[in-house]
């Protein structure tokens, strides 16, 4: 098994630099079963910034490129339950990054993760930490209650 790197990946699926994207491809394709590539939790959610951000990529368009590494036989994702949650958490609008640290704080026994992002808190998953240090859910924001 070997592992790879973001910008590996990001060469074998966006086909952008000749030289890189060949190097890439050709790595990739030689992958097996018995002789896989590794992607790690942090590859992958660098991966997903890269790919939205660096190469304007559509939300669904890197939920449908993640869920390909995640099915491909010769890859082995590091937590990949934890990815496929956050896939889907970022369908219902929560950003992915943001979507991988709930679940990780789920899976560890956390009660709830807070944050000051008010986008990150607007659909639950994560409670906004008001400046009277508590808690509250971004409806509770909106009513005026805590």
């Amino acid at each position: 098994m070997i592992g790879l790197d973001t910008n590996v990946v990001v060469r074998y699926l966006v086909q952008d630099d000749p030289d890189q994207s060949a190097l890439a491809s050709a790595l990739i394709n030689e992958l097996t079963e018995t002789s896989s590539g590794y992607l790690s939790l942090v590859t992958v959610v660098e991966l997903y910034w890269v790919l939205r951000h660096a190469y304007k990529v559509g939300a669904d368009r890197c939920a449908e490129l993640l869920e390909g590494l995640l099915d491909a036989r010769e890859l082995r994702v590091d937590r990949d339950a934890i990815i496929r949650a956050a896939l889907a958490s970022s369908r219902d609008g929560l950003d992915f990054a943001d979507a991988v640290i709930v679940e990780l704080g789920r899976i560890a026994g956390c009660d709830h993760t807070v944050t000051f992002d008010q986008r990150a808190a607007r659909n639950g998953a994560m409670c906004l930490l008001s400046l009277r240090l508590r808690c509250t859910t971004q409806s509770n924001v909106k009513s005026g209650t805590s």
